[in-house]
């Protein structure tokens, strides 16, 4: 099979290549707690028009987000940045596999622009893998930073990057350049890695974490969680002390939802009130900030959750002087 490419036509080219070969895990039905309505407002597509017309792709889109019709209704989209394939292939995301086509250099701009539009007061820019280039793309992260700093002075800017695994001074480049939160999601326990997240180390993501707080002591930093792919309580409460060592800030946990019949199955769906109980914890283990229920998605609420989280370590650190 040949491998795919961002210039490839879309629907000419299977989506999951590398999958391909697995057997079907049937998706389960979901709870009524985790049905959401399907997209019909007119400021979802005059979003939608609005990615197009710019040429850019969003996490909600490509990674089927189930909020997607309640943030685009509220003109707040997640931009995903370096192309629409990713040289990775976890067995729990929708974002497409393949061989990825060139960085576009207008794509920065374009961000900003449509910040602007969006008139988005904070935002989150997330990216695919991109193990093919020197820098993992930490440069284009750097300058979509700048851009949108250009043009949108007062916006807040939130970056969910990859691990930027064996590219050395990667990190540094994101971090000169300025964000207000840094976010990498572990997004599973190390027992379930090899299976869950094959090209990434559990370890690696969470030394990104760490050097990024030590690069920039003010700067706020967060991490997130699927759950109901096989971890234990006992898995998670380790991962939660793990991150109070690399002293990150923030900590979100929601529901991993199946994309289709030849990812990873859901292996349970966790009450509400247990996702209460992850939240009680990770507060009692020192997060300023959790956000922790079944829709909980990184980049969901992330602007109103962002105001808290400030507020909570400027309280936190008055009381301790």
């Amino acid at each position: 099979m040949s491998s795919s490419t961002d210039t490839a036509d879309p629907a000419a080219r299977p989506r999951h290549p590398e999958k391909a070969h697995r057997p079907d895990n049937p998706v389960a039905r979901k709870p009524a707690w985790i049905r959401v309505k399907a997209p019909v407002s007119r400021e979802y597509q005059d979003t939608l028009k609005l990615m197009r017309g710019l040429k850019l792709h969003t996490v909600c889109e490509e990674a089927a987000c189930p909020n997607i019709g309640e943030c685009w209704k509220h003109r707040h989209a997640t931009f995903m940045i370096l192309g629409a394939t990713c040289t990775r292939a976890c067995a729990f995301c929708n974002v497409a596999t393949g061989r990825p086509g060139p960085v576009d250099g207008d794509e920065p701009r374009h961000v900003a622009e449509a910040v602007a539009e969006l008139g988005l007061w904070h935002v989150v820019v997330t990216s695919v893998d991109r193990d093919d280039l020197s820098d993992g793309g930490a440069g284009q992260f750097a300058e979509t930073i700048r851009r949108v700093r250009e043009t949108s002075p007062t916006t807040t800017i939130e970056v969910l990057t990859p691990d930027f695994m064996k590219k050395p001074g990667a990190l540094e480049i994101v971090i000169e350049a300025g964000p207000d939160v840094f976010n990498h999601n572990l997004e599973t326990v190390p027992r379930l890695y090899p299976a869950i997240r094959p090209g990434a180390r559990y370890f690696t993501s969470l030394a990104l974490l760490a050097k990024a707080k030590d690069l920039a002591p003010d700067l706020f930093t967060k991490s997130g969680l699927m759950v109901g792919l096989g971890e234990s309580r006992e898995e998670i409460g380790q991962v939660m002390d793990d991150l109070r060592a690399a002293d990150v800030d923030f900590l979100t946990i929601g529901q991993y939802l199946q994309p289709t019949a030849k990812h990873t199955a859901v292996d349970r769906f966790p009450p509400p009130e247990e996702f209460d109980a992850y939240a009680a914890q990770a507060r009692a283990k020192g997060f300023h900030m959790v956000s922790s229920s079944p829709l909980t998605r990184s980049s969901y609420h992330a602007g109103d959750d962002f105001v808290r989280l400030r507020a909570a370590r400027k309280a936190a650190l008055g009381a301790s002087v």
